[in-house]
């Protein structure tokens, strides 16, 4: 059995299944999936995964948890063992991430392991590319405006461009990790965008369009895109992935809006810079995409 510990937004929670799934596959191994952490979590919209994707694996139960882990599977003792210092008396099957870039150790894991990281690189799943597309499959159909919008999406050279600020901007712990993409990063975006393609219609998503509004200048037909929010919050993920390119920004969510764009010809542009601080991004952003 694998199990993968969930937790954070929905770009976070794709990120940790996909890993899991791919290993669960290679291993011919049942995957669960620990949503536990979401008891008392605040932010985002919770434990999303199979609300919005047809992602069908069973959720661990304590038993599944102790099958794995032992004594080591209980939540004081566990969280305390995934912190690095820690990492010499941990039981093999706790297989905690780490560093940020792609591990190689994750090719050598037996059939019992319990994941505990966030596993932010195509390379953990791109064998099992096909299975992956599939789970992550929208199964809400679209609702009222977005049936418009997807059509309209359709019938022009469309480019998302996604700016995040929300908890980045308003959280001074986060602006500190996360930092926030410049507006010089949008520019130089889209004008390498309008470079490239041909009459291009831009699809603007933020949780603060108003900033987005006075602060960035798009002279190129756009629309901005601010009516899903709350439980509709992934719709915006969903538009993303129907466009023919995407501008990102430093987010998970956006991320896999591009990731699951399925045009064969598309430009996908992602910020050099991921954090504030420096990490090692180099196995995060898919080697056809452009960093700017």
């Amino acid at each position: 059995m694998i199990i993968t510990h969930l937790i954070g937004g929905l770009g976070n929670q794709m990120f940790q299944y996909a890993a899991a799934r791919a290993i669960s596959i290679s291993l011919k191994a049942e995957l669960r999936l620990d949503i536990s952490s979401f008891a008392n979590y605040q932010l985002h919209q919770g434990f999303e995964l199979q609300r919005v994707f047809n992602c069908v694996s069973e959720v661990a139960i304590k038993e599944n948890l102790y099958d794995v882990l032992g004594w080591q599977s209980f939540p004081v003792i566990k969280r305390l063992l995934v912190r690095p210092k820690m990492a010499i008396f941990r039981c093999k099957e706790l297989v905690v991430e780490p560093h940020f870039q792609f591990w190689v150790g994750i090719n050598n894991l037996a059939k019992d392991n319990y994941l505990e990281g966030y596993w932010q690189s195509e390379k953990y799943f791109i064998d099992s590319e096909k299975q992956i597309r599939k789970d992550f499959v929208f199964k809400l159909p679209m609702q009222n405006e977005n049936i418009g919008l997807a059509m309209k999406i359709s019938q022009v050279n469309a480019i998302s461009l996604h700016v995040r600020r929300g908890d980045y901007a308003s959280n001074p712990q986060n602006i500190a990790t996360h930092g926030l993409c410049s507006i010089d990063y949008y520019q130089a975006a889209i004008k390498h965008m309008v470079e490239q393609v041909k009459n291009p219609y831009f699809f603007v998503f933020s949780d603060d369009i108003a900033w987005v509004k006075s602060n960035l200048k798009i002279n190129f037909s756009h629309q901005y895109v601010d009516h899903n929010h709350g439980k509709e919050s992934y719709n915006d993920m969903h538009l993303m992935s129907l466009c023919k390119h995407n501008i990102i920004a430093n987010s998970s969510y956006s991320w896999w809006g591009a990731w699951l764009n399925i045009n064969p010809g598309k430009i996908v542009i992602a910020p050099k810079q991921w954090f504030s601080k420096p990490v090692d991004t180099s196995d995060l952003i898919p080697s056809s995409w452009i960093r700017i």
